[in-house]
């Protein structure tokens, strides 16, 4: 009888597993996108958005969603047939406002907190960008492009149909998009329900962005508690000065007297993201010290708008920070998120005495906080869990996470999924790295394995515990590979000088502990030593470059994305010059030539022996496309099989559902090819 008991429980067991599924690019895109949640003025509620997309569609919409701080069922408070975004509590708690192009181009939408009564309450020409309340609810500020620059036809309009730019400076182009002859600005107007009164524009003929473009949001621009100032981001520079400088300020407008003071003057690098303490008597903001250097570390910058001194109250602190959110309880708190071993956690300091604290931990990274009261709120995510809401708060017993969305649940728990671990490895250099290795669904270690090793761009970002919807770990160990991905030198959460060690080194120490990372996990008894490939976008595909013509045959395949292959092409197209700058250490025409070009990947490609898949957009402008393009015909040339794929329509990363489903099929097709 007992046998058979043992017999049933197995055969229950092996269904259940064989039953479930895995992570598939089609299910990947059924994933809702949790992201911008706001907590409501009494700290009960909490507005959120979720993007769903449609892939026989090719698109996404997003929705606006309220749930209670205790958790429950989401209530969705928006039905237009396009995406509501911008979702933000007016400071009564009575409006939810939010950005919708219902009817047109986008404007300011407000409803009742439950989602009736929706009512436009702006119409502005051309539409808006972003918006927020003053806290005394008698201005909106909101974003708006103002077309400053001349076109080609404004200044010959005898040739309607004439289709070019005339350039006669730098950062002509940026990102993904050309210069479309307008300037983010912020303009601010009277409110009074459902209208607002004349709008001001504080920029008015500014040749300036602010935000920044292009990645930069309303978490550039902040409103005083008390109503009287704007305080913003913005780097005044154009040109030849904006590519070479990151030299953004931190200004402040004065509504009653309508001027300007920028409090940052005398700080060169980055300063960004200014936050006003509850009195408006303080500003925090992140600040980067050395010029032209985009990954330093961002210290947390204090100023006293009595005083007229900044303070950095991060000096003894050895990790950027970022996200600062203002107790309301504790006029001397603030919280912030910052990294730590490749995890992304919630901290709070003490302005008097500059005592931080570290209030969460786990393998997880939160992207975003909010505070209300007591009340903390944050979305994090895992490899293993896309972004989700969670409360933080302090009980009798500690510090309390408590999950307060599940917007995925369905989807995940039918899902067998990847498990990940960690191995901190010792590095040719006497150091310790750690190394993230995910073992594929249902994994058996008496099996071998195909493994990947991962090279990560950036070249200064975390492999944190990201929940990626390009690079994805989770498909990857679905298919049936080990995928290593190290914590090589250059990315942060490790210190500042871990951090530092890549520049004018892209060869160097930093390639040594890519092979490092695999010699050490290829040891282990589950992985195929015969089957390994490497992978990488952008500096990861640099990476990839470099490794196919320095690997001492221990790879098999190679799929670089995006990445950097001949320095001196690519330091002449690229358009943020103080990163090729500092990174390079100066322009291949320097005397003498920076020692940074000895590492260029095209001066190896005769020692290039397998096979490799180069992946590009024709939209990229940070590593144009032509980079790509060397790459595949020289290994096309020496007779090496290799593969194109080009994307006309995307950019850096591919963003189009069927675009990226597409990305994975050839991607996994290509190493299945030569690792399985």
């Amino acid at each position: 009888m007992k046998k058979v008991i043992i017999f049933l429980i197995l055969s229950v067991i092996i269904i259940s597993v064989k039953s479930q599924e895995i992570l598939t690019p089609e299910l990947l895109w059924k994933l809702g996108r949790v992201s911008d949640a706001q907590l409501s003025p009494d700290g009960k509620q909490i507005l959120f958005g979720i993007t769903y997309y449609d892939l026989k569609e090719n698109k996404g919409n997003r929705d606006l969603y309220t749930i209670s701080i205790n958790g429950g069922n989401p209530f969705k408070v928006t039905d237009f047939k396009g995406s509501e975004f911008n979702g933000i509590w007016r400071p009564d708690g009575k409006k939810i406002g939010f950005l919708s192009a219902e009817g047109g181009s986008v404007q300011i939408w407000e409803m009742n907190p439950d989602g009736s009564n929706k009512n436009k309450i702006t119409n502005i020409e051309e539409g808006i960008n972003g918006f927020s309340y003053s806290p005394d609810m008698k201005n909106i500020l909101f974003i708006k492009d103002v077309k400053l620059d001349k076109t080609v036809n404004d200044v010959y309009p005898d040739l309607p149909l004439a289709n070019a730019r005339i350039v006669d400076d730098l950062m002509y182009r940026h990102w993904d998009s050309w210069s479309d002859f307008s300037y983010s600005h912020i303009f601010y107007a009277p409110y009074q329900e459902n209208s607002i009164g004349e709008p001001i524009d504080i920029m008015k003929n500014e040749r300036f962005d602010s935000p920044l473009t292009p990645d930069g949001g309303l978490e550039q621009i902040n409103w005083s508690p008390n109503g009287f100032m704007i305080a913003f981001t913005c780097k005044k520079l154009i040109g030849k000065e904006d590519a070479i400088s990151t030299n953004s300020d931190i200004y402040i407008y004065h509504l009653d007297t309508k001027q300007t003071e920028n409090i940052s003057s005398s700080m060169l690098g980055y300063d960004m993201d200014p936050v006003f303490s509850t009195d408006s008597k303080k500003i925090v903001w992140s600040s980067m010290k050395t010029p032209a250097f985009e990954s330093d570390k961002k210290r947390i910058m204090l100023y006293d708008l009595t005083t007229k001194q900044s303070t950095d109250l991060s000096a003894n602190f050895d990790q950027s920070s970022s996200n600062f959110r203002w107790s309301n309880s504790n006029i001397n708190l603030l919280y912030f998120i910052s990294g730590i071993n490749a995890t992304y956690q919630v901290y709070s300091i003490d302005i008097t005495t500059k005592k931080i604290e570290q209030l969460t931990n786990g393998w997880h990274d939160y992207t975003d906080i909010a505070t209300n009261g007591n009340n903390i709120i944050g979305t994090k995510m895992t490899m293993s869990l896309p972004t989700e809401i969670f409360k933080i708060e302090n009980t009798k017993t500690g510090l309390k996470e408590t999950q307060i969305t599940f917007t995925n649940k369905t989807i995940l728990d039918k899902l067998a999924l990847a498990k990940v671990e960690s191995r901190w490895v010792t590095t040719t250099d006497n150091k310790k790295m750690l190394v993230w290795v995910i073992l594929p669904p249902n994994f058996d270690k008496t099996k071998k394995y195909p493994a990947l090793l991962y090279c990560q761009g950036g070249p200064q970002s975390a492999v944190s515990q990201f929940f990626s919807y390009r690079w994805n770990f989770q498909i990857m160990a679905a298919n049936g590979y080990v995928i290593v991905a190290p914590n090589r030198r250059g990315l942060p959460t490790f210190g500042q000088e871990w951090n530092d060690e890549i520049s004018q080194d892209y060869g160097g120490q930093n390639m040594n502990d890519y092979l490092t990372a695999i010699d050490t996990v290829s040891i282990e008894p589950f992985i195929d030593k015969n089957r390994m490939g490497a992978i990488g976008a952008s500096y990861g595909g640099f990476s990839v470059y470099w490794l196919a013509g320095h690997h001492n045959k221990r790879f098999k395949a190679f799929i670089a994305h995006c990445g950097m292959f001949n320095f001196e092409s690519w330091y002449g197209s690229t358009e943020e010059m103080w990163f090729a700058n500092h990174d390079l250490g100066g322009a291949y025409w320097k005397k003498p030539t920076p020692k940074s070009y000895d590492f260029s990947p095209h001066k190896f490609v005769g020692n290039w022996d397998t096979p490799i898949m180069v992946i590009e957009g024709g939209n990229d402008f940070r590593i144009p496309y032509t980079e790509g393009m060397q790459a595949f015909n020289a290994a096309q040339l020496q007779g090496i099989p290799s593969r194109f794929l080009y994307f006309p329509e995307e950019s850096h990363f591919v963003l189009k559902p069927q675009n990226s489903v597409l990305w994975q099929r050839v991607f996994f097709e290509w190493l299945d090819k030569y690792l399985k």
